[in-house]
């Protein structure tokens, strides 16, 4: 059953800036290469002209388009459209956000370390270039998409990931040669702000001074094994092991680390020697019991314009993970008031992912970190009424206002491949492995849920008759990592 869930209200909202775009490509045809040397940007139309392009093949999609060709309405948008990039083509988040802007009418571009992804192969990306792999070279790959936004002349560029962001967000371009400044917005937290949430030791101390609950925890400043284990025995076996930045650069690459539940001393100490010296701070924590919680926003100065929730009804690893099958909830007023006081304190202009772990003893919901980006069940928000892509092209570009009032709840998102992993890791749990985690449900009950292809309020994140290609795309790619 889905209802309409009332989103709670923020404080007015204030413009950050004024569209400033007056260049719109001509429509070419989508193509896929590499950025170096390629013109990216042909036939450029001024305003007039653009404002009278149609496709003929979406006028006849619906009633209001229909209406156009009848002349009863006038054939131009009733706001000025955007050339908008895409960082991180094989996100999943970065396919959905090609859909949602590219059904606003914007052109969408979409890079890609690879020559065909995910998002780029959507009929709604207009053209899909190649650019260096961030990991193995950030500068080059901040270099490559600078370049190709302003060739292009694009008015957003929208980095989709962790990595793409610290990337981009690398360097001050206000302090750059004339040459190198760049003529796009991002849509992004300024980066002291970004600094501050993913600095996961100063964002807690940031935390429990505006009072929300945090977890007890001690900062190590280098791999101190006795002071964590003098810490483990005060608070508890087993702790959590958290880096305090999840992305850090190690020379020309970038690196991500990973969060570890350490049971021992040893465990510990082999947590702390697999963390590289860059990701230093490292946070011990209490290991809070019980279920995640998240909630996704988008802030424009520090005032949260627009909400959603979702609960996570099947992972990949099913202990916890990557959701691959979730449902659209209520946000709940506690979780909203934590997330309040967090933007406003860091100023924030931009999307968030705030996460929070409940305990399934007390019921405190504690704070476990902020991620300045979009996220990958992106696609069910979409679905259930909160568009966070295309409210936030409107509110840097025009500055218009989100109005999203309610949302619809119950309405689910399935990942099909994601749950074709979920599945395969049930029936291959061992017995030691589901002692560990009683929880786990018996390999034909897992079974039995996957067989069950929809459930009214179901949809599909990656298949979409209307748009197919990606699905195709993403299952060539599947039964490739499969045979290694």
């Amino acid at each position: 059953m889905q209802v309409r869930h009332q989103i709670p209200s923020g404080r007015n909202f204030v413009p950050r800036r004024p569209h400033s775009s007056d260049r719109i490509g001509s429509g070419t045809p989508k193509v896929s290469a590499p950025w170096r040397g390629e013109t990216l940007v042909e036939n450029v139309q001024p305003r007039s002209t653009q404002a009278i392009t149609v496709r003929t093949g979406a006028l006849l999609r619906s009633a209001p388009r229909r209406l156009i060709l009848l002349g009863l309405l006038p054939p131009y948008p009733s706001r000025q459209l955007a050339k908008i990039l895409i960082t991180d083509g094989d996100q999943r988040s970065s396919l959905a956000a090609v859909r949602s802007l590219g059904r606003a009418g914007h052109e969408v571009l979409v890079c890609s370390a690879r020559k065909r992804s995910l998002a780029g192969d959507s009929r709604h990306a207009r053209r899909t270039i190649q650019v260096p792999d961030v990991v193995r070279d950030v500068d080059a790959f901040e270099s490559a998409v600078h370049a190709i936004a302003t060739e292009a002349s694009c008015d957003l560029v929208l980095p989709m990931t962790d990595l793409s962001m610290v990337a981009l967000l690398g360097r001050d371009h206000h302090t750059e040669p004339e040459g190198r400044r760049r003529s796009y917005e991002f849509p992004l937290p300024c980066r002291s702000a970004y600094d501050r949430a993913s600095d996961k030791a100063g964002l807690m101390d940031l935390a429990h001074a505006e009072g929300v609950p945090v977890p007890a925890q001690v900062v190590l400043r280098y791999r101190d094994v006795d002071a964590a284990a003098e810490f483990a025995d005060t608070a508890g076996w087993p702790i959590v092991v958290k880096p305090s930045r999840s992305v850090v650069r190690c020379g020309p690459e970038l690196v991500r680390t990973s969060v570890r539940i350490a049971a021992d001393r040893s465990a510990v100490a082999s947590a702390l020697d697999a963390i590289p010296d860059e990701a230093f701070p490292v946070l011990i924590q209490h290991r809070i019991q019980g279920p995640g919680l998240g909630v996704f926003l988008l802030s424009i100065d520090g005032d949260v314009a627009a909400w959603f929730a979702h609960r996570r009804l099947r992972e990949k690893p099913p202990t916890g993970g990557v959701s691959v099958y979730r449902e659209s909830v209520p946000v709940r007023a506690e979780l909203a008031e934590h997330c309040r006081k967090l933007v406003r304190r860091l100023d924030w202009t931009g999307v968030a992912m705030v996460e929070f772990k409940e305990d399934s003893v007390t019921g405190t919901p504690f704070l476990m970190e902020i991620n300045a980006r979009f996220w990958g069940s992106l696609q069910l928000a979409i679905d259930a009424g909160v568009d966070f892509p295309r409210l936030l092209a409107d509110a840097i570009l025009d500055g218009v206002a989100p109005s999203v009032e309610t949302y619809r709840t119950g309405v689910r998102s399935r990942w099909f491949w994601g749950d074709v992993d979920h599945l395969l890791w049930m029936l291959r749990a061992s017995a030691g492995y589901r002692s560990t985690y009683p929880q786990l449900s018996s390999r034909m009950a897992a079974l039995g849920r996957f067989l069950v292809p929809w459930l009214p309020g179901d949809r599909w994140e990656v298949m979409r008759l209307s748009d197919f290609q990606p699905f195709v795309r993403e299952t060539l790619t599947w039964f490739a990592d499969l045979r290694g």
